[in-house]
This record gives C-alpha cells, structure tokens and sequence, in this order.
C-alpha cells in the first residue's frame, strides 16, 4: 500500500512536470515553438521589421525572414511627415516584392518589443487582408534565440500576386476628425487615446514634433506598458485589461502616438480586448505637434485644467 507521502510527492512531481498552466493572451500571438514547426510551410512568409534594418538583418535573421524598411516600405515617402500610411498601391507593391501571395500565412516580428511589427499587422487590416492569417511572434528575436539560431542567408523570393481591398473608413481619421469631435465639440462618444511615453504626452520630452505636450482632450495610457521591456512577450489577457480599465468599451477610441508604431500596438491590444471600434490617426503627433495652428496642452491633464478655444 502506497503511503500518503508517496501519493502527494507523485502528485507534485507531475504537476512540476506540465509545468504552469498557460495564462490566455491574445490569440494572434504565436512562439518560437510553433515557428519552428511551421517554418518549412509552403505558404508561410516571414516578415522581419528591425530598428536598424540594414545593420541587423545582415548579421542574422530568422531563416527565410524577409527584410521590412520601416520607413521606407511602411509610410507614404511623397508626404511630410512621412509616417502617414503608405497608399494602398504602395503597399501591396511591397507585399508582392516580400513574395506575399492571398492565402499566405504571415508571421511578423521584430526586435522592439513587437511595435514596429504591429504596423504591418494594422496596414494589412486596413487593406483588407485576411487577418486569420496573420501573427504575431510574441517575443520577437528575444523569443527565437533563445531556443533557436539565426541565419545570414537571404532567401529566394518568388514574387507574390497579392491583391490588396481600398482602405477601411473605418480604420483611420484625420486630424480634422480629431479637431472637430475631439477638440471643438468634445463628443462623449469618442475617446482619444495617447500611446505614447507619460513624458512625451506631458511634453516634459519633445521628440517627432517641433512641440511638446498632447492633442487637447487626449488620455496617456503607454502601449508599450503591454509587454515585458526585457523579453518583448505580450502581457497576458488580464493584464491588458488592467492596464486599459479606465478606456470605456461602448465609445469610439482614436488613437495616436508620434511615429505610428505605438498607436498599432495599441491598436493591436484593443481589438484583441474585444473593442469594436478603434481608429488611427494618420500622421499623428509628428503631424499634429508640427501644424503651428493646432492647439497643444502640457502637463499630465487631458485638458490642462484651462484649456479653451
């Protein structure tokens, strides 16, 4: 007859051996784990989209990765600033060039806290690709190596053939959508949010703009803060929905930031919570904070306690 200790030591030895149970995240997230079981799929494209693209993607990538421009490839090159979204021609130009077809798998990651990844995520959206088959590597380059090699070979590329939908109009606004609901009339339906840094909104660091500060009206709530600063993986579901508690569900949120890549990754976290209706500002802070006639409010406030037009 086995003792009572035997059962309980066996009993911890296999629950120390499942290990912990998975906290739920956002179910486009992927790991390095199924990567690698997917990497040699016919139909799988991954796109990498680095800080310093040329420097990094020469001394290692994940293999058969293609290089994304962060610049170049994700913003209109013909407008000021030029981080406004790329044209629906430009895009899907690139997409083909990265050997995108209309039913390829997409894996995007990068090695900024999944940020600049979550732009080609939202672009594809707004284009109307199918989503279903689009993820994100939780993780980033962190995530894969450290299970995992990186390669120096370039891959081969076939040209792709896909075909990109018009815009969303439900995707994106402008600035004088935010001007009008936002600023002027203050409509209780919408909510502005901020994902910058707290010291970017409350101008204490200016950066992407001439001017300091945040679009009267605007809440700071940092996207960043959604993910781990040293390991780059995703926050789990529940701390998503701490840290987004105070935003309302049943409004419209506009979001921004000052380079389009905090506003997708904010984007990203909403739709992933279950919000239905959020919209980008195209050209954001480094739009806004350089247009001289557009009002601006420092400090930690959304209206600086005097605000008025």
């Amino acid at each position: 007859m086995r003792s009572p200790f035997r059962i309980l030591t066996l009993t911890l030895l296999l629950a120390l051996a499942a290990g912990p149970a998975m906290a739920e995240k956002a179910d486009f997230l992927v790991n390095a784990d199924w990567l690698e079981q997917h990497i040699d799929a016919p139909d799988l494209v991954i796109l990498e989209v680095r800080y310093h693209p040329h420097r990094y993607y020469t001394v290692g990538h994940i293999p058969g990765a293609v290089q994304v421009q962060r610049f170049k490839d994700l913003g209109d090159n013909s407008r000021n600033p030029i981080m406004h979204f790329p044209s629906r021609e430009q895009f899907q130009e690139s997409l083909r060039s990265w050997g995108v077809n209309d039913d390829s798998t997409i894996v995007l990651y990068d090695d900024s806290v999944t940020a600049l990844a979550t732009r080609v995520y939202f672009l594809l959206d707004l284009y109307g690709y199918d989503m279903d088959r689009v993820k994100l590597l939780d993780g980033g380059t962190n995530e894969w190596t450290a299970f995992n090699t990186l390669s120096t070979d370039a891959p081969e590329i076939e040209p792709g053939n896909v075909t990109l939908e018009e815009a969303r109009d439900d995707l994106v606004v402008e600035w004088t959508d935010i001007y009008d609901d936002v600023v002027a009339r203050r409509d209780d339906d919408v909510v502005l949010l901020d994902s910058r840094p707290e010291d970017h909104y409350t101008g204490e660091t200016v950066t992407g703009a001439p001017r300091g500060g945040h679009i009267p009206g605007a809440i700071n709530i940092v996207s960043l803060d959604g993910a781990n600063g040293q390991t780059h993986l995703w926050d789990t579901m529940d701390e998503l929905e701490e840290l987004y508690a105070d935003l309302p569900r049943d409004k419209t949120v506009y979001a921004y930031c000052h380079d389009g890549f905090r506003q997708t990754m904010a984007y990203m976290q909403l739709k992933a919570l279950g919000f239905e209706d959020v919209r980008l500002y195209d050209g954001g802070w480094a739009h806004w904070g350089r247009a001289k006639s557009l009002p601006v409010v420092e400090g930690d406030e959304p209206l600086g306690g005097d605000f008025s037009l």
